[in-house]
């Protein structure tokens, strides 16, 4: 059995928790939340989780697996420390490693704890091929992002263009991903995504759309370079709890910890 300890009991944190209630190879032990919201968060785990304790801290208690599912702050705050520990951890919240030296912390905490730490693939697909194109030579990777006008709410895109008001598809960035998960931390988590598997930040050109014409979240890859080439669309449906966020992030997450925990991976 894999004892996993989480970071996080948002939307994401709920939602695996739900998907994984009835997996008898995975035990979720410990929910770290902030202290305020300890209180509020123990009757939901309780409902889903009924062995896990709802704590502020990870303290000294060393679990199989570590995974961050609460937003940037929780990776300084709690997985820089545990991989520190040895502890194996794994990260959903890419967007925050566009933070100057934090992906070089994480290795560097990674190395000294003789530890992991996996980068999840979220809402994005195509990874792996992304990764070897990479080795066999990737000379441009362009990502098209797509979400309804109101899934910009409350971004940098929230005052500049009247959201609620927009018509057609109205392009409201345009750079690199290191750019764009600067601005857009919590929407643009798959640019860094493609970005760290192959060209990296600084190299990796992102447009992203407010378009009233979508009710998903659209993602559009291609990708170029001496092994060919390849595009990828998804129309991914955005968790109704949080329409930020696809949920096809949960479900990388739900993945990765079979792959963990039971005997055949893929």
């Amino acid at each position: 059995m894999l004892h996993v300890s989480m970071i996080g009991c948002g939307a994401i944190g709920i939602g695996v928790m739900e998907l994984l209630k009835s997996d008898p190879e995975v035990a979720f032990d410990l929910i770290v939340v902030p202290e305020a919201n300890v209180a509020n968060a123990t009757p939901v785990v309780s409902s889903l989780a009924p062995a896990a304790r709802v704590v502020a801290r990870l303290g000294e208690t060393r679990p199989d697996l570590l995974i961050e599912c609460a937003g940037h702050r929780a990776i300084e705050e709690h997985v820089i420390p545990a991989l520190e520990r040895g502890i194996a951890c794994m990260v959903v919240s890419i967007g925050a490693l566009s933070e100057p030296g934090l992906v070089e912390k994480l290795e560097a905490a990674a190395r000294r704890g003789k530890t992991q730490v996996q980068l999840l693939s979220g809402a994005i697909g195509a990874i792996d091929a992304l990764s070897a194109a990479k080795v066999g030579g990737l000379e441009s990777v362009v990502y098209t992002g797509r979400k309804p006008p109101l899934a910009w709410k409350d971004t940098p895109a929230d005052g500049p263009f009247e959201l609620d008001r927009l018509t057609e598809a109205t392009v409201i960035f345009e750079g690199s991903a290191r750019e764009a998960a600067r601005l857009f931390p919590k929407n643009a988590n798959v640019a860094a995504t493609l970005s760290l598997a192959g060209l990296g930040l600084d190299h990796t050109r992102v447009r992203l759309y407010a378009d009233p014409g979508v009710s998903e979240n659209v993602h559009h890859v291609e990708a170029r370079g001496a092994f060919g080439g390849f595009e990828l669309t998804m129309r991914g449906k955005p968790l109704a709890a949080n329409p930020k966020t696809s949920a096809l992030t949960v479900y990388s997450v739900v993945r990765a910890l079979g792959n963990r925990a039971h005997a055949l991976s893929i």
